[in-house]
């Protein structure tokens, strides 16, 4: 009987379960959201343009890629017929108040006239027929002056526009920014578009200083989103790093194209002062959103907690099943506000059958939080 109790105990006995642990220590554990699906890098300025005119294209004095400051020349367009129409304006112009002038001076002169005619009527040297007749032409030549004045208001914005007009064969960078594209060449006409149509834009330039990110949230975490929470944006081209932001934008909509996945659109804005250049619109990037933060609390993995808000925990070489309180929590850490103490090990390798209370167990190994 001996033998058997001295077999079952010590040679049959199961060999303890190695586990691995993590050491419960206090830290901080922040309350986040994140995105539903992987946001995209986007820049605020961005124009696409084409020359407000059509035309033969004269010079192009960039190419892609080339860096430029506000209103440098990004394009020419041939402007000898521009030139022309503002030459032709302006010599209306002059015409216009040359007419004008002599149209004022005889004005001037009939209203003198006029005068001269009442003050002889007055003295009855002049009938009141010459009187009538001096009104009236006096009248109509100031009404010609008023008329040939308002001809020269005409000339002078006539001139204006072919100005406007001549200004548009010059295409300038509205803002600092680097050329993407560059789609016509020189020598190429640049044909005009049926009214109410654009010309296709010939040149795309983008400001990649001015960068945010826009990304889909689902429905669920609308209700605990606020401008300005902070941010902390990753990306896959940039793996093992973050970058600080701040929640600058919510829609005022949730999208209802896939009923099942209503998300809301929110934007957030890069805080740090230089981003490595190769941070580019066009990359996907992720959102988490920070809720809040409690700092020097008691915290372990996320991934640690069973369901119904239990964990394992190593006590004399034996798993022990304990209940805790969880506070705020995220994807990587939970808050233990009850049910732990610093110190206590508890055990993060959930994956197999035999890691379950009563099991003796052998610690193999420790992650560190």
């Amino acid at each position: 009987m001996l033998v058997i109790v001295f077999l079952r105990l010590v040679v049959f006995r199961p060999a303890p379960v190695s586990v691995t642990i993590i050491v419960v220590e206090k830290g901080r554990v922040e309350e986040t959201v994140v995105n539903f699906r992987a946001g995209t890098v986007k820049s605020r300025l961005r124009s696409q343009m084409s020359p407000g005119i059509s035309g033969l294209v004269a010079e192009i004095p960039v190419e892609k890629g080339t860096p430029v400051e506000k209103g440098r020349v990004l394009l020419r367009v041939d402007d000898s017929e521009y030139r022309h129409h503002v030459a032709l304006a302006e010599r209306s112009v002059d015409a216009a108040r040359a007419a004008a002038e002599e149209a004022c001076l005889s004005a001037a002169q009939l209203e003198r006239d006029c005068r001269r005619t009442e003050s002889l009527a007055t003295e009855g040297l002049a009938s009141d027929q010459a009187l009538e007749e001096a009104g009236t032409a006096a009248a109509a030549a100031a009404a010609a002056c008023n008329a040939a004045r308002e001809r020269v208001r005409e000339a002078e914005a006539a001139l204006a526009v072919a100005q406007v007009t001549l200004d548009k064969t010059v295409m300038r960078a509205p803002f600092a920014g680097v050329v993407l594209d560059v789609t016509t060449e020189v020598g190429e006409w640049i044909s005009p578009s049926p009214p109410g149509v654009m010309i296709p834009p010939v040149i795309d330039l983008i400001d990649p200083g001015s960068l945010y990110v826009s990304a889909p949230i689902d429905e669920a975490d609308v209700a605990r989103l606020r401008v300005p929470l902070p941010v902390r944006i990753t990306m896959d081209a940039f793996r093992g790093r973050s970058f600080q932001g701040t929640l600058s934008y919510l829609s005022f909509f949730v999208e209802t194209t896939q009923e099942q996945n209503r998300t809301l659109t929110v934007e957030a804005e890069f805080t740090e002062q230089e981003l490595p250049a190769n941070v580019l619109p066009g990359l996907s990037a992720d959102l988490e959103i920070i809720l809040d933060v409690r700092e020097d609390v008691l915290r372990i993995p996320t991934y640690a907690l069973l369901e119904g808000d239990r964990v394992l925990v190593v006590r004399e070489g034996e798993l022990a099943s304990v209940p805790v309180t969880v506070g705020l929590h995220n994807w990587a850490s939970a808050e233990i506000t009850d049910g732990l103490t610093a110190g206590d090990r508890v055990v993060v390798s959930l994956d197999r059958p035999e890691v379950k209370a009563g099991a003796k167990v052998r610690v193999a190994g420790e992650v560190e939080q």
